[in-house]
């Protein structure tokens, strides 16, 4: 399949994955190593979120930010003031590491983002960030209900828009999708503080795809993949 070109002329678009990988750097393994089941579960990444980001960007001709550093190491998609910005194992790090992965990991990726996101804007486009994720089928012992999982912000009326568009083909295309599941759009997140820092012209949305397709059939899983990116490409 070819590259897509972009429908709008005035849209810039962003793809980002913040839990591409569940990566601990050599230097801040021994505080890992009794979490190697965990660093392979959803609790140490996004199984399938990285392969949708690649294929999002490679489709559309996006530019692509992604992590592979588990989110165990420290959680991009959350505030520093978080208390899951540092998981259980990260706080047996001592505080100067802790100031170091911050540095070495977290602002990088939150300011290359910003970038992004601030040239298509003074370029004077509208500028879509798609974020890329995945959601484990059942947490806690509660299954969750839904194929897909479109993340915004209520209030504003262009992210609402475009994903009831996106929603509604896929829906067509016999996709359960939900919105604002299994999370909320406008809880603690790499889109939320966008959102403050650049306005009305920054959308910020989360795709959440349920993990039962990344680990599954995996002709199934590359439909969907194709299905999400023409959808998506129409919704615009």
């Amino acid at each position: 399949m070819p590259r897509e070109r972009r429908l709008l002329r005035h849209d810039e678009l962003l793809i980002t994955c913040e839990h591409g990988g569940n990566r601990i750097p050599p230097r801040y393994r021994a505080a890992f190593a009794s979490a190697a089941r965990a660093l392979a579960s959803h609790q140490g990444y996004d199984p399938g979120a990285l392969a949708l980001a690649r294929e999002f960007a490679r489709r559309l001709a996006a530019p692509l930010v992604y992590s592979t550093t588990s989110r165990l190491l420290i959680e991009l998609n959350s505030s520093l003031w978080h208390a899951r910005c540092f998981s259980r194992y990260a706080q047996r790090l001592p505080n100067a590491l802790r100031s170091e992965v911050v540095e070495r990991y977290y602002r990088p990726y939150r300011d290359q983002v910003k970038a992004h996101v601030a040239r298509g804007l003074q370029r004077g486009k509208r500028v879509v960030h798609l974020s890329c994720h995945s959601f484990t089928p059942r947490l806690a012992g509660v299954v969750r209900h839904a194929d897909i999982g479109l993340l915004f912000d209520p209030a504003r009326a262009a992210e609402a828009r475009l994903c009831a568009a996106w929603a509604a083909r896929l829906a067509r295309a016999g996709v359960h999708v939900r919105r604002n599941y299994p999370y909320k759009g406008t809880a603690d997140g790499l889109t939320t503080d966008l959102r403050a820092g650049f306005g009305r012209r920054y959308l910020g949305i989360e795709i959440e795809v349920n993990q039962r397709f990344p680990k599954g059939d995996a002709d199934r899983w590359r439909r969907l993949r194709r299905l999400l990116i023409v959808t998506f490409r129409e919704a615009l």
